[in-house]
């Protein structure tokens, strides 16, 4: 097959490498793509993950068998309706349905119709009116979110009042990631999992749990990121909460979602927490997660572009296999002054520190020069080992991120921490 992939992150890169590790040759695209990509034979392609014009012509000039969205944005602003409207077979849901990540008060209306559990909340439109429902509620931590997208920055676990007015004029007053509405909701405490699906109208096909780390420093301390690391699977989740969170909210959202006529194929995340009393939704998503999405694929035994092949046509796709042995564990390397203002441009090493190692590496946000690969942003790279014990794993990553240059970069160093 001829594969496509749109976006241009660690988790493009992975689903790329999954792509090409099918039991028959793949020609996997990867547009825009970046430097990174390149040392491990993915074909990058300059046109930018909004150009929706410019990459249905390349899947058409290319007899592209297939197309793979990776980033939230252009799923909510349309590509698979317009790749659709041309004849093209592409990967995502369309933009009807994927206002389940674009507008948070959409997806809170269709968890409540589903009756999933989720965290209690109210949205406002008007500052002064969200600051006095916060001073009569008077219970800290709360947590307030942009409505829009926000590239994962978008919640703030707020502990004070002052703290409360602060982000909320950024994000009302200033229209910070440019919403104009929020939701505040109660602060939930528990065990955070993520669990992914590939998804074909009423069926829906689990993928095995992650954990991804957000706060920026070790001991989950600092600001919210896109993500420093993940691992997967969890020995702390038992097997019966993850059937309770296939039962009670995989199955029920996704069929609300068929019966309100929201047409749905590609992939659904859910972002869970165990709670005292269960098990409850902070986030539903419509793409595979990052970087959960760098642990979990190298999992799968079946082969990839198969699979979503079959969900494509419609066709039988029960015989997913994983592998059930060990862990796999994946640290990203960021650029220093991530996630408020990364520096740009300082180099991260010689092609052949990244090209000379048995880890797997999925590259985000770099570029290159005559002297080897540089930072173009602020997630740089992930590392990623299967190993048998987590202890294995992380020895196997830190010691390759001790062997390298990390003049200009930093990454946290207890990913896994609270995974056994």
């Amino acid at each position: 097959m001829k594969i496509l992939v749109v976006g241009s992150g660690a988790r493009e890169d992975a689903i790329c490498q999954a792509l090409q590790k099918s039991d028959r040759y793949n020609d996997v695209f990867c547009a825009p793509g970046n430097a990174g990509m390149r040392l491990f034979g993915v074909q990058t392609v300059g046109i930018d993950e909004l150009e929706f014009t410019k990459l249905a012509d390349f899947a058409i000039e290319n007899d592209i068998t297939y197309t793979i969205v990776g980033p939230e944005k252009p799923l909510v602003e349309g590509i698979v309706d317009y790749f659709q409207s041309r004849g093209l077979k592409i990967f995502g849901p369309n933009k009807a349905a994927a206002q389940i990540e674009g507008s948070k008060t959409f997806t809170k209306r269709l968890m409540s119709e589903a009756g999933v559990a989720t965290a209690f909340y109210q949205e406002f439109t008007d500052f002064g009116l969200a600051i006095e429902y916060i001073e009569k509620k008077n219970q800290f931590p709360i947590v307030i979110k942009a409505n829009g997208l926000a590239s994962g920055k978008g919640v703030f676990i707020i502990e004070t009042l002052d703290n409360a007015i602060n982000i909320l004029h950024q994000l009302l007053n200033d229209h910070r990631f440019g919403t104009d509405k929020v939701i505040v909701e109660e602060y939930l405490e528990g065990e955070e999992f993520s669990l992914m699906a590939f998804v074909h109208d009423e069926n829906f096909y689990p993928m095995p749990i992650a954990q991804d780390y957000k706060r920026v420093l070790d001991g989950d301390k600092g600001l919210n990121t896109g993500g420093m690391g993940a691992i997967c699977p969890l020995d702390n989740i038992d097997c019966d909460i993850v059937y309770q969170a296939y039962k009670d909210i995989l199955k029920p959202f996704v069929k609300q979602m068929h019966r309100e006529g929201v047409s749905y194929t590609g992939v659904l995340y859910a972002g869970l927490i165990l709670t005292p009393n269960g098990v409850k939704v902070i986030e539903f998503n419509v793409r595979f997660g990052d970087p959960e999405t760098e642990v979990v694929l190298p999992r799968l035994k079946s082969d990839l572009s198969k699979v979503i092949a079959n969900l494509l046509n419609g066709e039988d796709v029960d015989n997913i296999s994983w592998r059930d042995d060990g862990v796999d564990l994946g640290v990203f390397v960021a650029s220093n002054g991530y996630p408020v203002k990364p520096e740009i441009g300082k180099s991260i090493g010689p092609k052949e520190q990244f090209t000379n190692t048995q880890l797997n590496l999925n590259f985000a946000s770099v570029a290159e020069n005559s002297h080897g690969l540089v930072t173009d942003g602020g997630r740089l790279y992930l590392v990623h080992t299967h190993a048998n014990t987590l202890q294995n794993a992380q020895d196997k990553i830190y010691s390759y991120l001790d062997s390298v240059d990390t003049t200009n970069v930093f990454y946290r160093k207890d990913i896994g921490r609270n995974a056994i």
